[in-house]
């Protein structure tokens, strides 16, 4: 009897694969005709389905609970990082304030009067800036009526963008420094090199290509680096002395031999410009 029931068994696992093996090649064939799977397969693909969302659920919780953890510290440590540039911001401001008033002071009592870092700013937007001249010039609301005269630096953000090239009524244009215009942005500027020593130069072109200023006419030897913060030198008397106008990024020698080339990494973002100031000379 056991013997009997053994075999049974054996026969009921064997007929168990053969119709699984029949109904998966049914199953194969079906679908390699039909657009959709068949009944069986549809009810197979549920519940596979339905067991990898009850599996995935506490792992994509858990992964979504690490990952939430992680940028919670990202964002404290970096909330704190924040927090000791705005104090260091602040201290400068203040320090900033102090030494303006006392520069005040100190030209009263010498009767100095103005000198080339005393500068106004006007703020304006940006109302034109078209495909065909992106690289070159925008208009921006402000003109005569607000002060506004030919050749006055503008200014975006943390530098220098160009200057004034045509002034009307209510509007202005202005010639961006990335105008590669032969007759274009050809103002004095300076570069504060190592050991405090002053090069001055003129920016003479702009590559591109590489998003650089490019400074010449340079006949000082003092040592250049990478990194040196360039600004108006306000040699040309209209430009007043002390903007922004980058960082040297590479320093090599002109086509000659004969003295340095400067490449200059703007400070302002020139593809993103929608309000400026003028900087109008006391």
């Amino acid at each position: 009897m056991q013997k009997f029931f053994s075999s049974r068994k054996l026969v009921i696992v064997v007929i168990c694969l053969i119709v699984s093996f029949g109904l998966m090649s049914l199953s194969v064939a079906i679908r390699d005709k039909r657009s959709t799977p068949p009944l069986v397969q549809q009810f197979g693909n549920d519940i596979v389905g339905f067991a990898d969302q009850i599996v995935a659920a506490p792992m994509n919780g858990i992964h979504h609970g690490f990952v939430s953890t992680k940028n919670l510290l990202n964002t404290y440590q970096e909330n704190q990082r924040l927090k000791s540039k705005v104090d260091q911001l602040t201290q400068t401001q203040v320090k900033d304030q102090v030494l303006s008033r006392e520069n005040k002071q100190l030209k009263r009592q010498l009767n100095v009067g103005s000198t080339l870092t005393g500068y106004e700013k006007i703020n304006a937007a940006v109302i034109t800036r078209t495909p065909s001249s992106w690289a070159s010039q925008v208009i921006i609301n402000k003109g005569q009526a607000s002060g506004i005269k030919k050749d006055m630096p503008v200014i975006a953000g943390p530098g220098l963008i160009g200057t004034v090239a045509e002034v009307n009524k209510t509007n202005s244009k202005v010639v961006l420094i990335s105008n590669t215009a032969e007759n274009s942005n050809r103002f004095a500027i300076q570069v504060l090199g190592d050991n405090s020593k002053v090069v001055n130069g003129i920016i003479t072109s702009y590559d591109s290509a590489a998003n650089r200023i490019i400074m010449g006419n340079i006949t000082s030897n003092a040592k250049l680096s990478v990194g040196n913060r360039v600004t108006t030198s306000g040699l040309g008397g209209v430009i007043p002395k002390g903007i922004y106008v980058g960082t040297v990024s590479k320093v090599t020698q002109d086509d000659y031999g004969l003295a340095k080339k400067v490449y200059i990494k703007p400070a302002a973002n020139l593809n993103d410009i929608e309000v400026v100031s003028v900087a109008i000379r006391d």
